[in-house]
């Protein structure tokens, strides 16, 4: 038998790129239109933080915390298990998130908008427009249908990188409890996708790298 080290994620993968991609099909489908609001939420999330104050901080946390806890049930733990037997985990891990958003972001009010470099705003809205309105293009431009799109508030990955773009508008330093799951999963997201030889597999760990470059700047500031 040869040795543990000799593996490589593409030796422990356990399904197919059409088996991984089937599984947002089903989802989309068996919650339809569900994926509509989500968008909505997402679209929304940058204009309550246009509006800014306590009141509209406490909503954006309620909104991301929500969606974290929606994706933990219905998409790791509902459908995600069915292939891969570390989803459990990640929906623990996605309810765990969603249980400090809602503390930080509504009982300690921490999702207040405050002054930021250009640079550090223009990653975060980067990312939240990218998380919320690139992500559903991603499938029909590489080939698969619109069925199959990963949306804001249902799949990890848009919702991930959504929350990494918040967090930057919101004030790194003040919020840090809330970046290590999210980075966390850029990378495992990005190692699965590597492994399936998917051409997008370093988006979200391209967008991990500027959510640190984008904290970092913030601190230093």
């Amino acid at each position: 038998m040869s040795e543990w080290w000799t593996y490589s994620p593409r030796d422990l993968l356990l399904f197919s790129p059409q088996t991984y991609y089937r599984l947002f099909e089903l989802h989309n489908q068996a919650w339809w239109p569900l994926p509509l609001l989500a968008l909505a939420l997402g679209v929304a999330l940058p204009v309550l933080w246009r509006r800014g104050g306590v009141g509209a901080g406490r909503i954006v946390a309620l909104i991301l915390a929500a969606v974290w806890l929606w994706v933990a049930w219905a998409y790791h733990a509902q459908r995600y298990a069915s292939i891969n037997l570390l989803a459990d985990f990640f929906a623990w891990a996605f309810v765990a998130q969603a249980v400090l958003l809602v503390w930080l972001g509504t009982v300690r009010n921490r999702f207040m908008p405050v002054p930021a470099t250009a640079w550090t705003a223009r990653i975060g809205l980067l990312l939240v427009l990218f998380g919320v309105l690139g992500f559903p293009l991603l499938a029909p431009l590489l080939g698969r249908s619109w069925a199959h799109a990963e949306i804001f508030g249902m799949a990890p990955d848009p919702t991930v990188l959504v929350t990494l773009g918040v967090l930057l508008l919101a004030g790194a330093r003040s919020l840090w409890m809330l970046f290590p799951i999210p980075l966390l999963w850029c990378l495992i997201s990005g190692t699965t996708l590597w492994a399936m030889d998917a051409p997008e597999f370093a988006l979200l760990p391209l967008g991990a790298v500027l959510a640190l470059v984008g904290a970092v700047m913030r601190g230093r500031r």
